[in-house]
């Protein structure tokens, strides 16, 4: 490849294009390495966003966190730091020029381990910053994919070097690094990601993350853009979602299957979320 940063870019765009002739999220020979093309503009999709490094090389996508919006496209990244409850919907794309992105998921572990074997010094987790930001692309950062069918193994790592030395590195490694603010939030967003069905008692998750009440309140929301209970209605309704949409299950039971005792108030909460009630959300999703 060039070391001209628009050159790499088409490049590696044309590599993507080349490997994934149909719309759709295609594997590669690394297991946690995905090509993702859209020829056309999707509707938004509710997810939860593991940890993962995104590139975008053609088209644009709208991210919702919260009420936190992340525009990025070609020339940007994405990195979730922390599994996040996000609506994605691919904005600019179409058969001519397809949106093209390339996808790396990894773990705290993964970034732990290249931290202890290098010199980076970021934070080393003083602060708490938001779990998922955009950034422009480094050369760098296009330079490593190139090396798929050699350095397989190696790749990700690379990757996450150099996500790490970044601008925004700290927001990565702050997740890793036991016992700081981010990594103990990290333990209550699992927490409540296993258990979103069940409900809780704030002080419960203050002390799975060993804090005060208030300390995690405001952690929290700077990690994911939420409050706990925010987080968890989130978790909730994407999950009714797809329940409505796989198993053909009724309204009434979704509400129960996923924690709400009240079906009107499971109604209004999926219709905030989704803009329609949910027999009329479902509806439509099918007839598209």
């Amino acid at each position: 490849m060039s070391n001209n940063p628009y050159k790499q870019q088409h490049e590696l765009a044309k590599l993507i294009e080349r490997f994934s002739k149909q719309d759709g999220v295609h594997s590669t020979t690394i297991p946690s390495l995905f090509l993702i093309r859209e020829s056309i503009i999707t509707e938004p999709i509710s997810r939860v966003n593991e940890p993962s490094f995104c590139i975008i090389l053609q088209g644009e996508k709208e991210v919702l966190l919260g009420e936190e919006r992340f525009l990025y496209g070609s020339g940007h990244y994405i990195v979730a730091s922390v599994d996040l409850p996000v609506t994605g919907q691919v904005i600019k794309a179409s058969a001519e020029s397809p949106y093209l992105a390339l996808k790396l998921e990894f773990t705290s572990s993964q970034v732990l381990e290249i931290l202890n074997g290098t010199d980076i010094k970021t934070g080393q987790g003083k602060n708490v910053k938001r779990g998922m930001y955009v950034s422009k692309i480094e050369p760098s950062l296009l330079d490593a994919p190139k090396h798929i069918p050699v350095l397989a193994p190696l790749l990700k790592k690379e990757i996450l070097y150099w996500i790490l030395h970044g601008p925004h590195g700290e927001a990565l490694e702050q997740m890793a690094l036991e016992g700081s603010h981010a990594s103990r939030i990290r333990e209550v967003i699992d927490h409540i990601i296993n258990n979103y069905g069940e409900s809780f008692r704030i002080e419960e998750l203050a002390e799975i993350a060993n804090m005060s009440v208030s300390s995690l309140h405001r952690y929290f929301k700077e990690v994911t853009a939420m409050s706990p209970i925010q987080f968890q209605k989130q978790l909730r309704l994407q999950e009714a979602r797809r329940l409505l949409l796989t198993e053909l299950t009724d309204v009434a039971e979704a509400a129960f299957r996923v924690g709400y005792e009240s079906q009107s108030q499971f109604s209004r909460e999926y219709s905030r979320m989704f803009g329609f009630p949910p027999r009329v959300d479902i509806s439509r999703i099918r007839e598209n």
